[in-house]
């Protein structure tokens, strides 16, 4: 019985390590586009190329590896198509904000639009990115989600916060009450090895926010943009800026699910 017991539980360890390090793969395979931004912001930082400022050579290094995606298959027009509507969503937002002076691009750019580069959508486009492929990769389903009107209204709500708490109340704390409330039942199912996993939805907003956080310090750090705080030294990104990823990760939730749905009737 006892040789029994430790077979059992080395075939269990075995497997929880096979698990884990597909896993790892998948996450690391879901999240190219962003890894492959950050290996340019630091590859422009040590290269430069004479008449082109940083922030284009950026740009066109970003499309360039989106091409390559697309072309090996990586990457599809799908998923695309949720990209560059998230790279819109995201300007928008960077206009808005470095015009209220919550950071800035102070670096020389053609492909600039009142005062913010192009190529910054990108950052949003990375988070959409990787929520997209991990969908795919990891056969992701959902039990016990809210109402889509429900979801599409708290989304909304956010976006529209992250404009207006520069002139009326932030909302922000509410809202995030609201997140876990509204989301509390719902589980997000995972598979791995052909074995299914599961963890609460609001917990893995957590922890993607969590993630983005630290990949913003080292974005930061790598000169992509400044706070006011970082304008004559890099200091590590406040901890308050977690609430704002974990929010952004609703919204990228919400309207990457949405175009899903909207899909899936299509094809009805």
């Amino acid at each position: 019985m006892a040789e029994a017991e430790a077979r059992a539980w080395r075939t269990s360890l075995q497997t929880l390590c096979s698990d884990f390090f597909r896993f790892t793969w998948l996450q690391l395979l879901s999240s190219v586009f962003g890894i492959a931004v950050f290996l340019i912001l630091a590859f422009t930082r040590v290269v430069e190329i004479p008449g082109l400022p940083r922030y284009d050579l950026i740009f066109i290094l970003c499309l360039a590896v989106q091409w390559l995606m697309v072309r090996s298959k990586m990457e599809t027009w799908d998923e695309v198509k949720v990209i560059s509507l998230f790279h819109v969503i995201g300007l928008i937002l960077e206009i808005y904000k470095v015009h209220h002076g919550s950071w800035a691009y102070p670096e020389e750019g053609y492909l600039k639009v009142a005062g913010v580069p192009i190529y910054s959508g990108f950052m949003y486009a990375a988070v959409a990115s990787y929520i997209t492929q991990a969908w795919r990769r990891f056969d992701l389903s959902m039990r016990a989600l809210p109402p889509g009107w429900l979801a599409i209204g708290l989304a909304s709500a956010i976006y529209i916060n992250f404009f207006t708490h520069h002139y009326l109340a932030d909302f922000r704390w509410w809202l995030m009450a609201a997140v876990m409330l509204i989301y509390s039942i719902t589980k997000c199912s995972f598979t791995v090895n052909d074995r299914r996993y599961w963890m609460p939805l609001s917990m893995s907003f957590v922890l993607i926010g969590l993630f983005i956080w630290v990949a913003e310090n080292i974005a930061t750090y790598l000169g992509a943009w400044k706070y006011p705080d970082q304008k004559f030294a890099w200091t590590m990104v406040h901890q308050s800026k977690i609430s704002s990823w974990f929010l952004l990760v609703i919204i990228s939730y919400i309207v990457v699910a949405w175009l899903k749905n909207v899909k899936a009737d299509g094809e009805a």
